[in-house]
């Protein structure tokens, strides 16, 4: 199954799951109905900023919709690139492992997660400059930054691409763990 149809599975199996219209989804994703159902019926690739809004309005960590792809789920969108590493989840948490690539002078603001989310970027190559919106911190490569991620945030290559690997951790909270 390629990502398309894979993505578009999980994510119809979790908006059914919670009893959810497609105009509901729309509506708390502000993503338009017609490319959820897009999305759902595996005829349009997801953005990482789609695919983001739509598992944060149905409250479940972004890899609840990557994971058990093969190979392994690479999603982009206008700044940020993303492979899901590895998933792990505890009873206490979700935490999720991402290889990412920032584009040299772009930067993306990242909505809040839910309550209790952290975030920790080690920089393999070149600077970024990450955190909250309030007071992100310049990284640079073998040095990591650890940020509460249920704020606003940034991801920013100020100066040529970076490399890094992305830690998520989601407190766990019933309904967030998603489809097992």
């Amino acid at each position: 199954m390629d990502l398309a149809a894979g993505v578009g599975l999980r994510v119809r199996e979790l908006r059914e799951a919670r009893g959810m219209s497609l105009s509901e989804l729309a509506r708390r994703s502000k993503i338009g109905k017609g490319t959820i159902s897009e999305l759902e019926s595996g005829r349009r690739n997801p953005t990482l900023e789609t695919l983001y809004a739509l598992t944060a309005a149905l409250k479940v960590p972004l890899s609840t919709a990557l994971r058990d792809l093969a190979p392994p789920a690479r999603i982009s969108g206008r700044v940020v690139e993303a492979v899901l590493v590895e998933r792990f989840e505890a009873d206490a948490s979700v935490t999720e492992t991402y290889r990412v690539r920032l584009r040299s002078g772009a930067a993306q603001e990242s909505a809040a997660h839910s309550p209790g989310t952290t975030e920790h970027l080690i920089v393999l190559t070149g600077t970024a400059r990450v955190g909250r919106l309030t007071d992100p911190v310049l990284v640079g490569p073998g040095a990591h930054a650890t940020w509460p991620a249920d704020v606003p945030h940034l991801y920013e290559a100020p100066a040529g691409d970076v490399e890094a690997l992305l830690v998520v951790r989601h407190p766990q909270r019933g309904e967030e763990t998603g489809l097992r």
